[in-house]
């Protein structure tokens, strides 16, 4: 792909990202210097917590297997960087969302990964000038009412944008829309009520104290990998599958496709013949943005570890951030839907220049000099991801199902937007990849 744009801004330090692949372990991985294989039993598209749930859960079939991976590294919109010698920032996903149903708390425990389990920091305030504690109290009691209105209007089956159920006039209505710009990477009038009202959350979320694209990383080092291997068309015309890709071309009994919608939406991939159920799904599932930053901190025990910081701003485009997580000498800021997006397209710096005044601006101008940006994600401008996660659009939360649906036996369907009730998270996306492989498995056991 011409003109590739990177997902990560970082300033001039000495980040490095966390990886595994140098670790041992890799007795199977093809890297990018080797030849690709001419056959394999499956190929498996996409090396994100879907390929790699789906490749683990192969390892012991006897198949012959291979991931064949855009990027140079594994984990897709998991990404750990080291964003200074003491800092550690997950780029894309970083919370184990609903951890008592999660899979990779298990992966984490056995790949010897500390978990905190700190309370997330969402509800609470650090300062009350801020946002004083009464506007606070008024503030949440409107999102828990919203949220009370969308559950019990998904129960009738009727799908309508999310937006509808904002109370008319209430003051707290934009911000509850940036709520919606973090959690959905979208605004309410983007968002189908039924997908909103699928979502199964726990309450319960913890951290991974290295990195959650670390742990990624390590889950996938053992894996069959093809790195900077780009896939531009799947031929199934044929008894077998045909693979078009930037290093060769390869035949694959079945191929496992777990690219993210946007890829499928805008036929990166294409199919010969044609799938055009399969693009319809993809583009009622679009990705969302969710950008983050990391800015170092000068004095940082004047302010709380794992604090919250978000002022009553009764504006959608605003920030949330996250102060010293993990107690680190830094604060981790929050942009969503299309205030992100306008950040992104502004450049480089953007989101850590909106920060640090938004920050100072809650804080007092003397934040200006005690703020250094680090990192930056810019998800939309990743070429192999094309946003952060999907969201159903009104009239569209049965695209879910559209799109898992196996095709002739030969061709299954993974990631995130496919799980029915884990969507936009990682471990929505592995799960839906171990159920790939079995679909695969069961549809060669009846030839």
């Amino acid at each position: 792909m011409a003109g590739l744009v990177p997902a990560i801004h970082v300033f001039d330090i000495g980040r490095k990202d966390v990886d595994a692949r140098d670790k041992p372990g890799h007795d199977y991985e093809i890297d990018d210097h080797m030849s690709l294989p001419s056959s394999v039993d499956i190929a498996i598209i996409g090396a994100g917590a879907a390929g790699l749930g789906a490749a683990q859960a192969l390892k012991n079939s006897g198949l012959s297997v291979v991931v064949l991976e855009a990027r140079d590294r594994v984990g897709g919109r998991g990404h750990t960087i080291m964003a200074a010698p003491d800092i550690v920032f997950d780029l894309g996903c970083g919370w184990l969302h609903s951890a008592d149903k999660n899979s990779f708390v298990k992966i984490a425990e056995q790949l010897n990964f500390e978990i905190d389990k700190t309370r997330p920091p969402w509800r609470e305030q650090s300062f009350d000038a801020a946002f004083p504690l009464k506007e606070r109290a008024d503030f949440m009691a409107a999102l828990d009412a919203f949220y009370e209105r969308v559950h019990e209007a998904a129960k009738s089956g009727r799908d309508s944008a999310a937006s509808t159920y904002l109370e008319p006039g209430n003051r707290w209505n934009p911000m509850i829309d940036a709520i919606s710009t973090y959690a959905n990477g979208a605004e309410l009038d983007a968002v189908s009520v039924l997908d909103l009202g699928a979502y199964e959350d726990t309450g319960i979320n913890w951290r991974v104290r290295r990195g959650y694209g670390a742990l990624m990383a390590a889950y996938g080092a053992s894996c069959p990998l093809a790195f900077n291997c780009e896939v531009t068309l799947i031929d199934h015309s044929g008894k077998r599958l045909r693979i078009e890709t930037s290093r060769g071309f390869l035949s694959a009994g079945q191929v496992i496709v777990t690219v993210p919608t946007n890829l499928l939406a805008d036929e990166v991939i294409r199919f010969h013949p044609a799938l055009p159920a399969k693009v319809d799904a993809a583009r009622g599932l679009p990705l969302g943005l969710a950008d983050k930053v990391m800015l170092a901190l000068d004095e940082p025990q004047a302010l709380p570890k794992d604090g919250n910081l978000r002022g009553a701003t009764m504006r959608t485009a605003m920030g949330s951030y996250h102060l010293r997580p993990f107690g680190q000498a830094c604060i981790e800021g929050y942009f969503g839907g299309s205030f992100a997006q306008a950040l992104e397209n502004a450049g480089d710096g953007a989101l850590a220049a909106e920060a640090i005044d938004e920050i100072a601006a809650l804080l007092g101008t003397d934040y200006r000099r005690k703020l250094k940006p680090l990192a930056e994600s810019r998800w939309s401008h990743d070429p192999f991801a094309r946003g952060s996660y999907s969201h159903a659009l009104p009239g569209h939360a049965g695209k879910r199902a559209v799109l898992a649906a196996p095709v002739d036996g030969r061709l299954f369907f993974a990631g995130e937007a496919t799980s029915p009730n884990f969507f936009s998270t990682a471990h929505g996306a592995r799960d839906s990849g171990e159920r790939a492989a079995g679909e695969v498995l069961a549809s060669i056991a009846k030839a």
